[in-house]
């Protein structure tokens, strides 16, 4: 078993292992005092993987209790939010109790700030099930829900008591699930490349390289996440690609999904540095050939003016400018802030020197 150590303010272990599920249980029980458990996930998921965990939590000494809501970006609302709560209050369960959050990333951000509010608390054990969960949105302790006016407005953060990381669940993702998790995998290479970049640059991706893939994403946010917990500074830098990203996700109703749309973003920003000469163009080379390799889309919905208005209201953002994350070389970006007016300027040049190389 790999066992990766986060060391925030909250300290805790991010566990990875092949059949970790089936040992639910009794890594719950080494964790928190209390044997009562509350089950959160998606209507996808839960009959899938519910009674597996239940049964696991129940050999432990756990009683259990199930909430389920329905699968998909849609349930991530105040709304939904407000129904687990309630549902929390109906089943009786205290603030020392333990809130277990099986699913993908909507699962981990929506029960996840679910459990960080509930009696101002409670203790959350993450069992991501997505690619992309595993090796981003299930470590660091963001949580959040979305607003009509933009993506993860409203949220905490809020560090779990562990990530269990069972490899074999990615058995059962779709394969358009499978790809919206390399998004954040190219995302990490293009921030630090010395060990993830070889990686991601072999011919097969195997098993066992996967497993190698998913510890050094884990490292390399364990890294940046230790060193600036709550966001204060270099902790934005896993925003590359995000802030243009959301802005596409919202633009495409959430039909494009979250990897998917990071995947489009870190190209715009990219075309956006090569042209303004501060980035070298090795570093699109390398972009464009890991999005092709893993299958993820390049061309973008809207023009630059609806993402600049979707921008406008992006958590970075300030009165009259926003901070993108810029890269400058493979495996190295920067923190950049840019006044609007100019951010939709280049982006306007950046689209339009995109689909001009399509179309060539």
């Amino acid at each position: 078993m790999s066992s990766i150590h986060i060391s925030t303010d909250r300290p805790y272990d991010v566990l990875i292992e092949r059949g970790l599920l089936l040992r639910t249980g009794d890594i719950a029980a080494r964790l928190v005092k209390t044997r009562r458990a509350v089950l959160v996930s998606d209507s996808h998921v839960m009959p899938l993987y519910g009674e597996r965990t239940v049964q696991s939590l129940a050999r432990a000494g756990f009683s259990v209790e199930r909430v389920e809501f329905p699968a998909g970006e849609a349930s991530k609302n105040p709304a939904k939010l407000f129904e687990l709560l309630s549902a929390f209050a109906d089943l009786g369960f205290k603030r020392n109790d333990l809130l277990v959050a099986l699913g993908g990333g909507v699962t981990g951000d929506l029960a996840g700030l679910a459990g960080s509010i509930y009696m101002r608390g409670m203790p959350v054990l993450q069992i991501p099930t997505s690619l992309l969960a595993m090796v981003d949105s299930s470590v660091g302790g963001k949580t959040a829900v979305n607003l009509p006016q933009g993506k993860n407005l409203v949220g905490t953060f809020s560090q779990p008591v562990a990530v269990l990381c069972d490899p074999d669940l990615l058995s059962t993702l779709p394969e358009g699930d499978i790809t919206n998790g390399w998004g954040e995998i190219v995302k990490y290479a293009m921030l630090k490349k010395d060990v993830l970049l070889p990686l991601l640059e072999k011919e097969t991706i195997d098993d066992n390289t996967l497993l190698d893939v998913i510890c050094e994403c884990v490292t390399i946010k364990r890294d940046i996440v230790t060193a600036d917990e709550f966001e204060t500074g270099t902790r934005a830098l896993l925003n590359f690609g995000h802030t243009v990203g959301h802005a596409i996700e919202a633009l495409s109703s959430f039909s494009i999904p979250h990897g998917a749309a990071v995947a489009i973003g870190m190209g715009i920003i990219t075309r956006m540095a090569v042209l303004d000469g501060t980035c070298s163009p090795k570093t699109e080379i390398v972009l464009q050939r890991l999005t092709t390799k893993f299958n993820l889309p390049s061309t973008c919905p809207g023009n630059a003016k609806e993402i600049s208005a979707i921008v406008r209201t992006d958590k970075k953002s300030e009165i009259d400018s926003i901070k993108l994350i810029w890269p400058t070389a493979v495996g190295h970006c920067v923190i950049r802030k840019m006044p609007f007016d100019e951010f939709e300027l280049r982006l306007t040049e950046a689209l339009q020197s995109m689909k001009t190389a399509l179309s060539s």
